[in-house]
């Protein structure tokens, strides 16, 4: 096989002379091409070698299906697959508009995996199209064509290494090269001024150091300008125009021109011609193009050049896993400010480019202001071959009033992995629900230099999924009270007239009454096929009157935030919904929503709140906000979708951090057997929260109301008080080792905490079984004070576990609450009062057994008693009650205790956001 520069000699040497006449060399732009194919095909091995898994991109779009079209995509395909690049053509219909064009180039522009993007023009569109509007709106670093005006501009400021020649002129410049004839200072000829050909032609003759004339339709005596050129490039568009006696003894002919004329003897009829005429002018230029054969093939292969050279481009910048994503630098002060101080000390970057440094698209994120987005599930369609990211949940020990900085903990470690250990990162937190504490508490978006960015706009409202669910609760209400009102008041006939109206004197059942009847056991479909006593068992729902006390409790809410929370998608959402029980009937059955014809609006009132907001830490991490499930009666997790997300874009050599509400006890054991039963995902470490005050509480310190009076009693050293409350320390890292995972222990510490005291601690969780334990300070330093938590977990992620739930579905239910709280509570035995055998009775006969268990108990201790601080002991777990969430899909036995009690100065007293400070 010939090198360049072999070929380059044979042409050379093929130059005859005649006396003063000059016969040609011609120039094959076949020969050529292939050439550059096969070097173009051993710098893609070399990336492929370099990058396993990478190929170089390129996308055709094809608006149209114009003949002509075809069959230039074709040759652009095959000449793709050649090489190894990875190429794909997008056809668009004639009746696309140009918006839609403009949607496709952009997600074009998006995709990390295309490197390049050809607009194949005309535009063949049935709808007005501005070319130029279309093509500028490929990305420049994209445009292979070099058709873009950045990249017009770039090459005609002489910016040669930073754009993309048109490929014509491209091809064009590789042919003279080829003769061996040097441009520099020649005297140059291009025919033509079009911005694909004859203006990108001049430019890189200019900036290849020729003497250039540009000649066009008004140009004077055309044939003197020719006859001065050492080097002619045509591309009039005018078929055998030069003619030969024009041109200069042994001058480089390069025709671009593609011409038809009539020739009787070919069997189309036609022949194809250049603007050149071939025959006289090869009897004087020393070199020459042929058409076809010449400029054309090398069109294509500079095509595949400069794809090859964007992938190369590309490469520079790329890191495997890695996102390109820009950080804020903290600037910490000292004595700290307050929270709503540090937030409006920092600049968010936009939401827009947090999303573009994540690897969502533009159509993925839909921006609600500035500072947060709605991500669209449709990114899981296109990740879903993307390997998952390492998945670490944050729970705590057993909360005091003063707080762990679990979520502080968790943003801050967020914070470490990205901003200071540059490990692709993502946190998933709860939405604050508003309450007394109208949502503006530390522990719900972080604290002090860890937490979400802005904090009162997480804090009031955010994108209006609680109002969703508040919204949709009210309509399963309404509804009740309707129906109970209408089945006391009207007749049999006139209620299934209404429920079932005349339409074009038709009657159809809708799709929620025909499922009601198959749950009946009628297997019919058309009402006039009913006799009376199926239509009174379709109609009646015969609801109890306590029905309306029931709704009011606030339980179909906490259930609908719970299905949120634990849906996997739009149709999950929606038969979770349709299958919630909330109400029964006389004989103690259960009415379902779809019984009474409202899950799918149910849904439609949830749509948008199915999607995670997208917002950032205080250091330009992200974080999804998504869901705030009760840790009582629900299972107190933020949503399922937040996490699968998150973990796809993360990549897999990336890290998500969730947190799990409450403590190890209840919130980490709700989340490992209720949240990761439906997401199926499973989580690498456990990081459990302590901090030295609270385990001197658990140790028999003061409590809140003591503390008040002794405000700084617990900050005193006080080994012996601390290594009495690590008991408690002990059996919650015990119950996270329970679920087979390695647990590191997060010692959140305050200036008060003594060098002695914090070596205590995690010898203490050292003992208990942690693979560490680490001191970190993300309140007070932000990400830069949890860096050694960060490599501790990353070096956690990487050791053998076995994953095990603490109870199999089958098991009885009284045999599962029992594992519960033996297991995670300390409990002796499980004591269940005469209401709640006979509603588990029920639930039974219903076929809930082998639903998830999801004990509503107190939060405040290990027991059922608020007031029991360490490792109570010598106790029976009371059950008063059950409730069954069947659309969240879990049971919930109720323990005897009574809710905790509202603060009585709480946030939302004498609070204004709108003050001269801010």
């Amino acid at each position: 096989m010939l090198s360049l520069a072999a070929f380059r000699l044979r042409l050379r040497a093929s130059v005859c002379r005649e006396g003063r006449r000059t016969i040609a060399t011609v120039v094959s732009g076949n020969k050529t091409s292939k050439l550059v194919k096969e070097r173009l095909n051993k710098d893609v091995e070399k990336m492929r070698t370099q990058f396993p898994g990478f190929r170089p991109g390129l996308v055709v779009l094809q608006v149209g299906d114009r003949e002509d079209s075809n069959l230039y995509i074709s040759m652009k395909l095959k000449a793709a697959a050649e090489i190894g690049i990875c190429a794909s053509h997008v056809r668009l219909p004639k009746t696309a508009k140009e918006d839609e064009v403009l949607r496709s180039i952009v997600a074009v522009n998006e995709n990390p995996a295309v490197h390049g993007l050809i607009v194949q023009l005309p535009l063949d569109s049935v709808h007005p199209m501005d070319t130029e509007k279309v093509t500028n709106a490929v990305a420049p670093e994209k445009d292979v064509d070099g058709l873009t005006s950045i990249n017009a501009g770039k090459l005609s400021r002489g910016d040669l290494g930073d754009c993309f020649v048109p490929c014509t002129p491209n091809g064009c410049m590789e042919l003279i090269g080829q003769t061996g004839v040097s441009v520099a200072g020649k005297n140059a000829v291009v025919i033509g001024r079009s911005k694909i050909v004859g203006a990108p032609m001049h430019d890189l003759l200019l900036w290849s150091h020729a003497t250039v004339t540009t000649c066009h339709s008004r140009t004077h005596d055309l044939a003197a300008q020719v006859g001065r050129a050492d080097i002619l490039v045509v591309g009039a568009g005018k078929a055998e125009m030069v003619r030969g006696e024009w041109v200069k003894e042994g001058a480089v002919v390069i025709d671009c021109g593609i011409n038809h004329i009539q020739d009787e003897t070919k069997p189309s009829g036609k022949r194809v011609v250049g603007d050149v005429h071939y025959h006289s002018a090869k009897e004087k230029a020393g070199y020459i193009t042929p058409v076809p054969g010449g400029v054309g093939p090398m069109t294509v292969a500079m095509l595949m050049k400069n794809t090859v050279q964007s992938a190369k481009r590309f490469l520079k910048t790329y890191k495997a896993g890695k996102w390109n994503i820009s950080y804020s630098k903290l600037k910490l002060h000292k004595p700290q400010p307050s929270y709503d101080v540090i937030q409006h000390s920092c600049t968010p970057k936009t939401i827009a480019q947090l999303a573009r440094e994540i690897g969502l698209f533009t159509e993925e994120a839909e921006p609600y202001g500035m500072t947060r987005a709605k991500v669209r599930l449709d990114v899981m369609k296109r990740l879903k071959a993307q390997t998952n990211g390492k998945y670490v949940v944050v729970t705590g020990i057993t909360p005091t009033p003063m707080g762990e900085g679990k979520s502080t903990t968790t943003l801050g470690l967020a914070q470490a992995l990205g901003a200071h250990l540059n490990v692709n990162s993502f946190a998933c937190v709860r939405q604050p629900s508003q309450g007394s504490a109208f949502g503006i508490k530390s522990g719900a978006v972080g604290g002090g230099y860890s937490q979400v960015l802005p904090m009162e706009e997480v804090s009031l409202h955010l994108n209006g999924d609680t109002q969703a669910v508040t919204a949709a609760s009210g309509l399963v209400v309404d509804t009740i009270n309707a129906r109970l009102h209408f089945e006391s008041t009207q007749s049999d006939k006139t209620l299934f007239d209404r429920l079932v109206p005349l339409k074009h004197n038709h009657r159809k059942f809708s799709q929620s009454q025909i499922n009601r009847l198959k749950r009946l056991g009628i297997d019919k479909t058309d009402p006039l096929t009913l006799n009376a006593e199926e239509t009174l068992r379709l109609i009646r729902l015969d609801m109890g009157p306590q029905a309306k006390m029931e709704q009011v409790s606030g339980w179909v809410a906490n259930e609908i935030m719970a299905v949120l929370a634990l849906s996997s998608g739009w149709e999950d959402m929606t038969r979770r919904l349709a299958r919630m029980v909330v109400a029964t009937n006389h004989k103690g059955n259960p009415i379902t929503t779809e019984d009474l014809g409202i899950s799918g609006v149910l849904a439609s009132l949830m749509r948008e709140a199915l999607k995670p907001t997208l917002m950032q830490t205080l250091e330009g991490t992200p974080v999804f906000i998504h869901t705030c499930p009760s840790s009582d009666i629900a299972h107190g997790n933020s949503s399922i979708l937040a996490d699968q997300i998150a973990l796809k874009l993360v990549g897999q050599e990336g890290v998500v951090v969730t947190e799990a509400g409450g403590s190890a006890d209840v919130g980490l054991e709700k989340f490992f057997d209720i949240k990761c039963r439906s997401s199926g995902l499973r989580p690498d470490v456990v990081v459990v929260v302590v901090t030295v005050h609270s385990l001197k509480m658990h140790g028999g310190g003061p409590t809140l109301s003591a503390v008040s009076t002794l405000p700084r009693e617990s900050s005193k050293e006080n080994l012996k008080l601390l290594e009495s409350g690590c008991s408690h320390l002990k059996k919650q890292v015990e119950n996270a080792k329970a679920f087979g995972l390695p647990v590191v222990v997060a010692v959140n510490t305050f200036s008060t905490d003594t060098a002695a005291e914090l070596e205590l601690v995690c010898s203490q969780a050292s003992q208990a079984g942690a693979v560490q334990a680490v001191p970190c300070s993300p309140w007070a330093e932000g990400g830069a004070g949890s860096v050694a938590l960060a490599e501790a977990v990353l070096r956690a992620a990487e050791t053998p576990r076995q994953f095990s739930f603490l109870y199999e579905l089958e098991v009885p239910v009284v045999d599962k609450i029992r594992i519960i709280a033996k297991t995670m509570y300390g409990a002796d035995d499980v004591e269940f009062h005469a209401e709640a055998q006979e509603s588990l009775a029920k639930y039974m006969k219903q076929g809930l057994a082998n639903l998830p268990i999801c004990i509503a108990k107190t939060h405040l201790s290990l027991s059922h008693d608020p007031e029991r601080k360490g490792v109570p002991t010598a106790f029976t777990l009371p059950i008063r009650d059950f409730r069954a969430n069947v659309g969240a899909g879990f049971l919930i036995p109720l323990v005897g205790t009574s809710p905790p009690q509202a603060s009585t100065l709480s946030c939302c007293y004498d609070n204004d956001l709108c003050t001269e400070s801010k």
